[in-house]
């Protein structure tokens, strides 16, 4: 739903009450007037023509121009024809024109249909008419039209800004979808280049002499290439603890996620973990390799420290036992998913 939408269901239910209100005052101050008869058939006119545009101010599609137009032309004639029904000593004592605040409906129309401008022209419009109403610039007059100026221009203000934020949401949405759609198509052609690069690795092993080197630079590519699909998950180096041995896990103090946000950091093993979150996507990558293929979600996989070791160990057991029984040259593939 538009974030119009709501302002244009208002002014529909605006030009229903303002309308019976209109029609009591009618009521009220019929012995008042000169003419009682002009007044009614107006009055009559304006119920008619609320009744058969009511649908015209449900949206902005179908409030158009020419129903804007005709629309202000009805509580203009309203406003000048209310000196022919009333007299004088009422007019120079402020009472309401005919149409009253149903010309307000009029004016909030081009306001919310074209923007703060369309509002302040129609509010020049009445405010004419008002004028010529009166026949002099009265205070009441005066503050009555500067109402209606400034709320005709802050409601059209207001719906430009809208349809801005409106229009910037929806651009921001089709980039996002668009981003999505490269980043899919983008991982679908590296993993088919890594499994060519791998290929011809194998085989310049293989055949040996030129066919070595040429799979050598293959190998190079395709650890460079894991390393991008991975997005910058760089293997750090293992450490030496103080008794000589490797660490059990790499630190992973630091490391950025796809946002640009640093992960929470690793304890260096689970034995000393204190049950803090930690990103497991550091414990897996140091297993990407020529062999394996490591893939994640480009965001924080946060487990408890304790589980997210138990797991990288459980990966790399795994790894293991299908080197075991398959091979050196057996290959695997760690998808890692949020």
């Amino acid at each position: 739903m538009s974030v119009e939408q709501p302002l244009w269901q208002a002014l529909t239910v605006y030009r229903v009450l303002t309308l019976l209100y209109a029609l009591g005052l009618c009521v009220y101050s019929y012995d008042d007037y000169d003419h009682p008869l002009g007044a009614v058939v107006y009055m009559a006119v304006l119920t008619l023509w609320t009744a058969l545009t009511f649908r015209m101010v449900c949206s902005a599609e179908r409030c158009t121009r020419r129903f804007l137009v005709g629309d202000l032309g009805i509580a203009v004639a309203g406003i000048l024809l209310t000196p022919l029904v009333d007299n004088h000593d009422r007019i120079a004592d402020g009472t309401p024109t005919l149409p009253s605040i149903w010309t307000m409906g009029a004016v909030l129309g081009f306001a919310i249909k074209g923007g703060w401008r369309w509002g302040a022209w129609a509010s020049a419009v009445v405010c004419a008419a008002n004028v010529i109403e009166r026949g002099r610039f009265a205070q009441d007059t005066i503050h009555m039209l500067m109402l209606v100026w400034v709320a005709s221009v802050a409601i059209g203000y207001v719906v430009e800004v809208a349809r801005a934020s409106e229009r910037t949401l929806a651009r921001a949405l089709r980039i996002e979808a668009a981003t999505r759609e490269r980043e899919r198509l983008a991982r679908d052609i590296h993993d088919s280049v890594l499994q060519v690069l791998a290929m011809v690795q194998r085989r310049g092993a293989e055949i040996g002499g030129e066919a070595a080197e040429l799979g050598r630079m293959a190998g190079e590519q395709e650890v460079a290439l894991r390393t991008l699909v991975s997005t910058g998950l760089v293997t750090p180096p293992r450490g030496v603890d103080g008794a000589g041995g490797p660490d059990t896990a790499p630190d992973l103090g630091g490391l950025p996620d796809a946002s640009g946000a640093s992960a929470p950091p690793c304890p260096p093993g689970p034995e000393r973990s204190d049950g803090g979150p930690c990103d497991l996507r550091a414990l897996l990558a140091p297993h990407a390799g020529s062999r394996v293929t490591f893939s994640e979600p480009g965001a924080p996989v946060l487990l408890p420290a304790g589980v997210a070791g138990e797991l990288a160990a459980a990966v790399g057991a795994a790894l293991d036992n299908v080197r075991v029984h398959a091979g050196e040259d057996a290959s695997a593939w760690i998808l890692l998913e949020d």
